[in-house]
């Protein structure tokens, strides 16, 4: 039976958190013969890959596992060319999906045919420690003013449900980019080909990393690829935004409505977070434009 919709999950050493977010795609209350899982994973040297097989082995949902090793971009271009469904749900390693996530999502997008990608809404895990608490505070607030809205917000691709059609027409996603930005990159293809893009009320949890060196060299490979993103589209913001004081004071304005939206005191230390990753993001940004100049 053809599905209906493509679950990608793209993983690299992520044994931490992939066996959470694979039983949550055994949980969904979707029929899953309608469902098929395609996981690309890019050269693991952890448990990462093990722990996959092991699921799948108990899965009664269509399955293959593929390979990548030139990173994201790649990964999910590789989901695109083997996908079967009218629809992907991006399934990042971190994530946990509430039973009925992927059953909401392809609801949405059958009564929606001008949406090109769905997002879902962040909520807070409430066992997370601080130092992930202060992220999962930063991705809530940042989509809760867009939620039932069109256009407004580039949805990412966590949680995210995005049609294949729409993907194709665009060519699907950019190989080259190294780093991240890949998603920012493929939704603003797609809303330019005339595509709506929307967040929906459905809500979904991501496992934020949780010591400072993991943010460190999280933001910095954020930084590295939103450089090529950023040329690509001919400035994707003002570089003024992305620097650690403009973080600060955009996040201490915005701490009183964190802490309605999230009732956690944790908010108080959220501008100097901030600062702290927008460092790290800028010195990715700046090594992607020394290495590009060295290059040239």
């Amino acid at each position: 039976m053809r599905p209906k919709v493509t679950l990608g999950v793209c993983v690299k050493n992520s044994e931490a958190t992939i066996r959470k977010a694979m039983e949550s795609i055994i949980d969904q209350d979707f029929p899953h013969e309608l469902m098929e899982l395609i996981v690309v994973d890019g050269n693991s040297k952890d448990k990462t890959l093990s722990i996959v097989q092991e699921v799948l082995s108990k899965l009664n949902i269509q399955s293959k596992i593929l390979h990548e090793n030139r990173g994201l971009g790649q990964a999910r271009q590789i989901v695109v060319e083997n996908a079967r469904g009218d629809y992907i749900l991006w399934v990042d390693a971190d994530l946990t999906l509430p039973k009925n996530y992927v059953r909401r999502q392809v609801e949405f997008m059958d009564l929606n045919n001008a949406v090109g990608i769905a997002g879902g809404r962040y909520g807070m895990l409430p066992e997370a420690n601080l130092i992930a608490t202060l992220e999962n505070i930063l991705y809530v607030v940042n989509i809760s003013e867009h939620v039932e809205k069109a256009n407004t917000k580039l949805p990412g691709t966590e949680g995210s449900i995005f049609r294949l059609k729409a993907l194709k027409q665009v060519g699907g996603f950019d190989e080259n980019i190294i780093g991240a930005g890949e998603d920012i990159d493929v939704a603003r293809r797609v809303r330019a080909a005339g595509w709506l893009t929307f967040i929906t009320q459905n809500v979904f949890y991501e496992s934020c990393r949780d010591t400072w060196a993991s943010h460190w060299y999280q933001y910095i490979w954020w930084g590295y690829g939103a450089y090529y993103v950023h040329h690509k589209h001919g400035g994707l913001f003002p570089l003024w935004q992305i620097t650690p004081p403009v973080a600060f004071l955009t996040t201490l304005l915005r701490s009183p409505r964190a802490f309605r939206l999230t009732h956690r005191k944790a908010v108080l230390l959220w501008p100097f977070q901030c600062f702290f990753k927008m460092t790290a993001y800028c010195l990715g940004f700046i090594k992607a434009h020394l290495d590009d100049y060295g290059h040239v």
